[in-house]
């Protein structure tokens, strides 16, 4: 059976069928291994999981790009190489595994720091020579301790600015969560907190604009407003929710997961199973 045309293929349907977890010492025979495992439950399988590599274009050496990227946040985690059975283990163990080209073998991220990248779904990309790991850290990947490798600003540099190396490569939604919480830790001047200070230090005024936003919001529907208008005041809720979330302790992106989670429940399971 051929390989259905798709970039993307889902580590689970492996993992289900063979779970192998590997130690960090052994090396050799891991393709024959996996497969093996996988042509004793699913011949099928070991079909579709042979075309898929041989569809990847490695390069002279055998490796391609592997990137990993939380789930969630959308964060690029790390970038390394992979070869054939960098790619198999990670489909079978569901844990990011790269080829070390400096030590010719292969390595599992976290086989040391026990920080390791939960594999949820592999992609790759239109002309398949670069593969992308999607899945949930479990804790910081970059050896220096920083959430992710990428924490240095070429534009700053340019700029003469002075380089801050706990600087991440931030998306939208996470610069806004991150300057709410310098918010939070600032000492006002002047006696002049900001805006959002006096939403963190004032619990009635921080509700009252939740419900005053999420009202015009509702209002932008009801009266037929523009999408421009219907943007800034979903922008303002969304602000103003980030702020309570700031306030009660909460990252965004334990929002994130727990939207993830209920992709494949529909809403009247999931409410019913909430605890009242």
């Amino acid at each position: 059976m051929a390989l259905p045309h798709s970039c993307c293929f889902r580590p689970g349907k492996v993992a289900s069928r063979c779970n192998l977890f590997y130690s960090s010492g052994w090396q050799s025979n891991r393709q024959h291994n996996v497969l093996s495992c996988i042509k004793k439950s699913d011949q099928d399988l070991q079909t579709k999981v042979g075309l898929l590599l041989d569809g990847i274009k490695w390069d002279d050496k055998g490796l391609a790009v592997a990137i990993a990227q939380n789930i969630d946040t959308g964060a690029v985690l790390m970038q390394g190489f992979a070869n054939r059975d960098a790619l198999l283990t990670t489909i079978s163990s569901k844990k990011a595994t790269f080829y070390s080209r400096s030590r010719s073998a292969l390595w599992t991220k976290g086989e040391t720091s026990m920080n390791f990248i939960n594999v949820c779904d592999i992609f790759l990309d239109c002309d398949r020579d670069s593969i992308i790991y999607l899945g949930k850290p479990d804790g910081p990947t970059c050896h220096t301790g920083s959430e992710t490798c990428y924490y240095t600003s070429v534009y700053d540099a340019l700029n003469n600015t002075q380089v801050e190396e706990s600087k991440l490569a931030l998306t939208t939604l996470y610069s806004l969560e991150s300057t709410i919480h310098q918010r939070k830790d600032e000492i006002p001047t002047n006696g002049k907190p900001s805006w959002t200070k006096r939403l963190l230090l004032d619990d009635k005024l921080l509700c009252s604009k939740i419900r005053e936003e999420a009202d015009e919001l509702c209002r932008t529907l009801e009266e037929n407003e523009d999408k421009s208008r219907t943007a800034s005041e979903a922008a303002d809720v969304l602000y103003h929710a980030m702020v309570l979330l700031a306030n009660r302790g909460v990252k965004i992106e334990e929002v994130l997961q727990v939207l993830r989670q209920r992709f494949s429940q529909s809403g009247i399971e999931e409410k019913k199973s909430r605890k009242s």
